[in-house]
């Protein structure tokens, strides 16, 4: 887990919220034992920004500086980005820094800067970062004050060769900008744990987790922790490492070291459990690990992470294989970006995201094209999703040597970053779709092992541990794997280029867009009902080959760089809103796999509007036994799922009712398992519009006051009767009060029958309201602290 998660020093998972406000952060000591000299503080509130289009100094700008907190984009973007902001954003902070700490090692963690970062502390400058995406840690030791101290911090979100990727102008996704991720202060004891960014050591740097050995009986968790003694004189210290399940300690660990003046060293122990509870994607069991240093009686610091003890191994015909057990991981490709704030998200939307992807049915999430939150990462390790972390990285090499060296490092601080999560199977250090050189493959596949002995590499190219491979890839040059294989994506390109084959001949009376997996939500039902069909082709053909993994493209719409719309593969729209291939997923998975952390077991949906122009050929997903559908109270059929050339491999295909006309009403389905009715869901055929229905979007995590989150509030269109209607571009307004920000722009047009918000709490949920009309209807309010509850 990456450090500001663990060593913030809680025991709660990272939506804990102090991890989001401004406080100073002991050590939670184990009972009995003091309060620990080394503490964390939470850097992201009270910051002043200003942006320049060009390379003014600060001293030439006129614009007044405006006060943010962070997560922080530059600019509040338009939901179709067909202009990124790019330039120059300048963040200042003064703060107080107490006496003691004129005696201690103090730090500053930048978790993510878009693209290129300076920083200067008291004028004095303090250190460089070239990249985007992860974190860096600088020392603020020499040039820090006592009293007040002033930080400012340049970031250049340009294009930038050296980093990569191509142009915005050229590229298939948004960078976006600012600082976007938060920012720690770090004060520790001359005698620390090292913070594994600046120490910048190969496998090395702060708290290291592995596991040697694993199995149902027994395990053994060895933590490799790095110290450095600043002091002038040498140092006996106590290193103690605490395994606790559910709070109650199952192994511990006590050895005395000596550390000379000025060195820095690696220690490790070992912790046997006896019955461990293994993480994996159907029961992702987290321990939690507790690291103290000691001198004599004097607790320095404390570090808490949370754990997952596992195995990821192939067997002789490349099958993953989880803790000894073979796996096949259905998976979605992600991009993390929001709609206007883009990369700037809460953690507790990142969470939201995660719980998404979880509930439509995915196991296994490849993060492209660049590294994800460390929010998200520890959202994968609770919920249960396998991951791919991936450098960035997308059709663009440099020949340069300082990109090559660049993408090396990239490599190596990814992993350091990321290591201790039981979620990650493989990194993908690969540049995506690129030819690459043969010396950097190597160079990329090497410092994998380098940096995580034991782990694995991926990439697109031949000479990593594991070959990535796209269906349209596939298609074009398949040949019989000779090593573990994953579809790295499909189910988009292959129909957007009209190459799939197939079954795309008995596509003829369709035309090009709507023969696309590209739907918006509001393409209407017959596109929306084909984008489930190609997606149902596609994953079906993943099993003709032997992948351990698949991944569509892609789980949510997003915005390109290079072109003013959006790219509308999702199974759910821009605003999280699922679209029938949704359904379609979260059918593949059992009916027996249930968690109270989302919405699982037992499920069916009837893809279908109903009104006058729908498909008398009903489809419904559902993972039952047999599913039976009534209409206005009449059964039409009860049957098995209808296997067919799209569904031959799939686990749970759709179930098709043919019902010959329309006649407007009430379908309901049945979801039946061993002569049982296990869920039901039905759609009712429409009146006129009567009204407006508001919903807040918390997806199992609750508005979070001060840290900037940003949620979603749903407003549907329904009858007189509480009916959804399906319309299209129905102009909404909208409007907030209490400490509440409104992100949309105008106009907010509805997409089958629902308008979407995106509003961001302030400091207090306190009389904080979203009021939307449309003309004609009356007026809807939702209270957020009544809905939050």
């Amino acid at each position: 887990m990456s450090k500001q998660l663990s060593a913030v020093f809680i025991s709660t998972f990272i939506l804990s919220a102090c991890l989001s406000r401004e406080v100073e952060t002991s050590a939670s000591a184990t009972p009995n034992v003091q309060v620990a000299e080394s503490k964390v503080i939470n850097f992201n509130q009270q910051w002043l920004f200003k942006k320049s289009s060009d390379d003014k100094p600060l001293a030439q700008l006129t614009a007044p500086w405006e006060k943010v907190r962070l997560p922080h984009t530059p600019r509040i973007e338009p939901a179709v980005v067909d202009d990124q902001w790019q330039g120059i954003a300048w963040y200042q902070k003064t703060f107080e820094a107490a006496p003691a700490w004129m005696n201690k090692v103090v730090l500053i963690r930048f978790e993510a800067a878009m693209n290129q970062a300076d920083v200067w502390l008291n004028g004095q400058k303090v250190g460089s970062h070239l990249g985007g995406y992860l974190p860096f840690t600088l020392d603020l030791s020499h040039a820090l004050q006592p009293g007040t101290n002033t930080l400012l911090v340049r970031l250049d979100n340009r294009d930038n060769p050296i980093t990569g990727p191509k142009p915005l102008h050229l590229l298939d996704f948004n960078t976006y900008g600012g600082l976007y991720r938060g920012v720690s202060l770090q004060i520790k004891d001359k005698l620390m744990i090292t913070d594994e960014m600046l120490a910048q050591q190969v496998a090395g740097g702060g708290v290291f987790v592995t596991y040697p050995q694993v199995s149902a009986q027994h395990a053994t968790v060895a933590v490799k922790t790095q110290l450095q003694n600043q002091y002038a004189d040498n140092k006996t210290l106590q290193l103690t490492q605490t395994l606790l399940w559910q709070g109650q300690t199952v192994a511990r660990s006590t050895q005395q070291y000596q550390l000379a003046a000025g060195k820095t060293a690696e220690f490790t122990q070992q912790m046997t459990v006896t019955t461990p509870q293994l993480w994996s994607p159907q029961a992702p069991n987290l321990y939690t690990l507790q690291t103290a240093l000691f001198s004599g009686e004097q607790l320095l610091e404390q570090q808490q992470r949370q754990i997952g003890i596992r195995s990821f191994t192939f067997n002789a015909k490349h099958q993953l294989l989880i803790n000894g057990k073979p796996a096949f991981l259905r998976g979605v490709n992600r991009h993390q970006e929001y709609p206007f704030v883009g990369y700037a998200l809460s953690a507790e939307a990142d969470y939201r995201d995660a719980v998404k992807i979880k509930q439509a049915g995915f196991d296994y999430v490849r993060l492209s094209h660049y590294p994800h939150s460390p929010a998200f990462m520890a959202a994968a390790d609770k919920l249960g999703l396998v991951l791919l972390d991936a450098v960035l990285g997308w059709q663009y090499y440099n020949p340069d040597p300082a990109f090559s060296d660049h993408v090396v490092k990239s490599c190596h601080d990814l992993i350091r970053r990321d290591r201790n999560h039981p979620s990650v199977v493989a990194w993908e250090c690969s540049l995506n779709e690129t030819e690459m050189p043969a010396q950097l493959i190597a160079r990329l596949h090497d410092a994998v092992h380098q940096e995580f002995p034991g782990s694995y590499s991926a990439g697109w190219a031949k000479g990593y541990d594991i070959f990535l491979q796209a269906r349209q890839h596939r298609q074009l040059h398949y040949e019989t794997p000779t090593q573990p294989y994953a579809v790295s994506e499909y189910g988009d390109w292959e129909y957007y280029a009209q190459n799939a084959g197939f079954n795309q001949d008995s596509w003829g009376d369709l035309k090009e867009e709507e023969r696309s997996s590209r739907q918006l939500l509001n393409s209407g039902e017959k596109r929306l009902l084909q984008q489930a069909l190609n997606l149902e082709e596609a994953h079906n053909d993943n099993y003709n080959v032997p992948a351990f993994a698949d991944g569509y493209w892609v789980m949510f719409d997003y915005n390109r760089g290079y072109i003013g719309d959006l790219e509308a593969s999702g199974i759910m729209s821009l605003y999280r809103q699922p679209k029938y291939s949704y359904y379609f997923f979260a059918s593949q998975r059992d009916a027996t796999e249930v968690s109270p952390l989302f919405q699982s077991g037992p499920m069916v949906h009837i893809a279908s509007e109903w009104q006058p122009d729908s498909s008398h050929d009903v489809r419904v997903f559902s993972n039952a036994d047999e599913v039976a559908l009534y209409l206005n109270g009449q059964l039409i059929a009860k049957q098995t799922p209808t296997r067919d050339n799209y569904s031959t491999n799939l686990p749970h295909p759709p179930f098709i009712f043919h019902l010959g006309q329309f006649t407007p009403g009430t379908l309901r389905a049945e979801a039946i398992i061993a002569g049982k009715v296990v869920a039901t869901h039905q759609v009712t055929t429409p009146g006129k519009v009567a009204a407006i229905s508001l919903h807040l979007d918390t997806s199992g995590v609750a508005p979070a006051t001060g840290v900037n989150d940003v949620l979603f509030v749903y407003a549907q269109l329904q009858d007189k009767d509480g009916h959804p209607l399906w319309a299209n571009d129905v102009a909404l307004q909208a409007s907030v009060s209490g400490d509440v920000e409104l992100l949309n722009q105008r106009p907010i047009v509805t997409s089958m029958g629902q308008g979407a918000l995106l509003i961001r709490i302030g400091d207090s949920l306190k009389q904080a309201q979203v009021t939307v009309t449309a003309a004609g209807l009356p007026a809807a309010t939702l209270s957020l602290e009544q809905a939050a509850r």
